[in-house]
């Protein structure tokens, strides 16, 4: 390895790409079991890395030198190594600080609860004290290093102003999981999850949910990535880069989710933008049929409308952890609160806005098989694709003009 991160998993891990994307150098991802870290670090056969989960602290006894910030965290997350000697970092609070200053999200004088007790709370706590938070508690399951529990936090802290997660709750394969009820907390101004797999864990759209200001960790690691660089090669980057490369990678990892009524083109649509944008095509009612045998009319007339809906919700939970994929979905998935909270997570909803007087009955659509089946679905279902589409997507006219209106929304 000549540049790299190390750590354990790192499937759900875009540093890679993000790398790649600063360019001039090669860097790959290697995962090192707890038995192999010794030997790792001892043998130094690298220029420099990135460390994650769970290495953060591990790595610093192996090291020459420590910067004053990593040493007063107690957490490095880049090592670089100057002629046998190595030197180790903590760019994570640069990527934090970043992320918040992104979010508008301002910690003077709040309580702040950070979740987790690993490397990256130590960084989230540090921090938090720089930016003259009010008062600052972690809290953890274990209550290691004298972490709250969360009984205690929900007992004593529901007056919380910002929740920062640093917990693997809620990160690929994960997805479903939350690390705590934001229903307990009435004064939240603010989430943050470290977490970038999925690109909105179930706490960003909890928080969401209830209209409080959140973000999830993708900038955060871009922006540590691209300071991490500069530590790699002693160079100073360009103060734009971050914000470049996370509108590059937004758009390419975040999921076109085509939405709307029966005959309003998403398939069609979605089909010429997969092929122009060289992103893989998933239909969700084509996606049901490969795994039933039976297309949704047969189905929605020999079981029920109702055995149609959890086959939909099962299909949708296998669509929701894939990235950079268009999805066109049925008329009435999103009616399902489940599938737009398992879209959302690495999507955004464009919504094809077709006039009524441009949609089409047809037979083999059990539930708008006439115009007027369609016409009351129509006054049905449009307020909710207009609440919930991040884009909304005028569709009268050709597919072309379709294609090209979605292009220009896509990322940032």
């Amino acid at each position: 390895m000549t540049y790299g991160l190390i750590g354990n998993p790192l499937g759900h891990s875009f540093s890679k790409e993000i790398h790649a994307m600063i360019g001039g150098y090669e860097y790959e991802c290697r995962e090192v079991a707890p038995a192999d870290l010794e030997r790792f670090m001892t043998e130094k056969d690298f220029c420099a890395i990135n460390v994650t989960i769970p290495y953060k602290e591990a790595v610093i006894p192996f090291l020459s030198n420590i910067s004053a910030q990593a040493e007063a965290i107690g957490a490095v997350n880049t090592v670089v190594n100057r002629g046998g000697a190595l030197y180790g970092y903590n760019t994570d609070y640069a990527g934090l600080a970043a992320l918040l200053e992104k979010t508008g999200l301002s910690l003077a004088g709040k309580k702040v609860l950070i979740l987790g007790t690993g490397g990256t709370s130590r960084t989230a706590a540090a921090l938090a004290g720089d930016l003259r938070a009010g008062a600052i508690y972690r809290v953890s399951r274990s209550k290691k290093e004298g972490a709250l529990s969360y009984e205690e936090a929900y007992a004593h802290h529901a007056d919380a102003e910002v929740i920062l997660n640093t917990t693997p709750a809620g990160m690929y394969p994960n997805l479903d999981a939350c690390p705590l009820d934001l229903d307990r907390f009435s004064r939240l101004s603010g989430v943050v999850d470290v977490i970038y797999n999925p690109l909105r864990s179930r706490l960003v759209l909890a928080a969401e949910a209830r209209g409080i200001p959140a973000s999830g960790g993708l900038f955060m690691l871009i922006a540590q990535a691209v300071a991490a660089a500069g530590l790699f090669f002693d160079r100073t980057p360009p103060a734009s880069l971050a914000d470049r490369l996370y509108r590059t990678l937004l758009g390419e990892k975040e999921n076109i989710v085509l939405i709307g009524m029966p005959s309003c083109g998403k398939t069609t649509v979605g089909e010429r933008l997969a092929q122009k944008t060289n992103r893989p095509f998933f239909d969700t009612d084509r996606e049901i049929e490969k795994s039933t045998g039976a297309t949704p009319a047969e189905i929605i007339k020999t079981k029920g409308i109702e055995a149609f809906r959890v086959l939909e919700r099962k299909i949708v939970a296998t669509l929701a952890p894939i990235s950079g994929a268009v999805i066109a979905t049925g008329g009435g998935t999103l009616l399902s609160e489940e599938n737009r909270a398992a879209l959302r997570q690495n999507g955004r909803f464009f919504f094809l806005d077709r006039p009524l007087s441009r949609l089409t009955p047809t037979g083999d659509r059990p539930l708008s098989s006439s115009f007027e089946a369609l016409a009351r679905l129509y006054e049905e279902r449009r307020p909710l694709y207009l609440a919930v589409a991040q884009e909304v997507i005028p569709a009268s006219g050709g597919i072309d003009d379709c294609v090209a209106a979605i292009e220009s929304r896509i990322g940032g």
